[in-house]
């Protein structure tokens, strides 16, 4: 428990951190949450499995190139497993398993870059409605509840449809991706950041009545130093767990467009855009939707138990 000391020159109260109830080291709120976080059994479990699929798509890069993944062999077409291709190839001979790895590397990298997108859109928002109030509060507010009215789904359909073709490829850690991918990633990232924003706007209106913000603005410190050094510090544990879940959403919407034929543009491989291939082989070639259908649900289930994880482990409501 928490304690007191009196210095005896000094006559001034000292406190001194607790310690864990078995008598073990110093509880630190960083130790706490990830003692909660162990105990959350699903979230664990979620956390092994994203670090295997990690592991799979970024060291599958240095086995197989990305060259073999889009290289194509008519004469071994929809071939079923083998030791030579564990997991099959597709309608145009490529190997699956080559092209689940770097498939794999794009859908992970829309849902994080959506979500930094979105974070950034919802925490400005957030911060600036919540902390500000009045005018700047209802304009934002009103422009947040149009956003939420219009179907993101709906509009990233119509936005990749539009310019999906007319976005030039580019170069990133030397692969070529097609332009497809920025425009997924903004369309996802700039219609989703609505709820984080709500959701950071309840915690500054909650905390910028709190001693500690009420004293550092009677000392003259300046409104930005205030969101950013005081009050968004303290509202990181609600914006950790949406991002978390906003990556899995992110995933999901790629699959959704990519399904579709609208997402992510050959050559560049997505796991959405190899389920659309196999659309025509359900019954014939099992293989071609099941591998990337599998890391799909995995990656989705892993991120929504590691998000409930953290939303119990930074519960400051929680005591054990």
């Amino acid at each position: 428990m928490t304690g007191f000391v009196t210095d005896s020159k000094t006559q001034s109260v000292l406190q001194f951190p607790a310690e864990d109830a078995q008598g073990g080291a110093v509880l630190t709120p960083g130790r706490l949450a990830w003692r909660r976080f162990r105990r959350h059994r699903m979230a664990v479990a979620g956390t092994l499995i994203m670090a295997a699929l990690l592991l799979y798509v970024i060291g599958g890069s240095f086995v197989w190139s990305e060259s073999y993944a889009n290289r194509t062999e008519t004469g071994n077409r929809l071939a079923a497993p083998t030791l030579e291709h564990p997991f099959g190839t597709d309608a145009v001979g490529r190997d699956v398993l080559a092209r689940t790895v770097y498939g794999g590397q794009i859908s992970l990298l829309i849902g994080v870059s959506a979500v930094l997108v979105s974070l950034t859109f919802g925490v400005l928002v957030g911060a600036l409605s919540g902390y500000y109030g009045g005018i700047i509060d209802s304009v934002l507010m009103r422009f947040t509840e149009a956003m939420f009215s219009i179907p993101s789904l709906f509009l990233l359909i119509v936005m990749s449809k539009f310019f999906g073709g007319r976005v030039p490829s580019f170069d990133v850690f030397g692969r070529t991706l097609s332009g497809s991918v920025i425009v997924i990633v903004g369309v996802i990232g700039l219609t989703s950041w609505m709820y984080l924003a709500r959701l950071v706007r309840a915690n500054f209106l909650s905390l910028k009545q709190r001693d500690f913000v009420l004293a550092a603005e009677c000392l003259g410190v300046r409104n930005r130093d205030v969101i950013v050094r005081h009050i968004l510090p303290n509202s990181l544990a609600p914006i950790i767990v949406a991002a978390t879940l906003g990556v899995a959403g992110a995933i999901l919407s790629e699959a959704y467009v990519s399904f579709l034929g609208l997402g992510v543009q050959p050559p560049t491989a997505s796991w959405g855009n190899m389920l659309e291939n196999a659309y025509n082989y359900l019954e014939s070639a099992p293989w071609l939707w099941f591998f990337p259908g599998l890391f799909t649900v995995l990656t989705v289930l892993s991120i929504n138990f590691i998000g409930d994880g953290l939303r119990d482990a930074l519960d400051p409501r929680t005591l054990r």
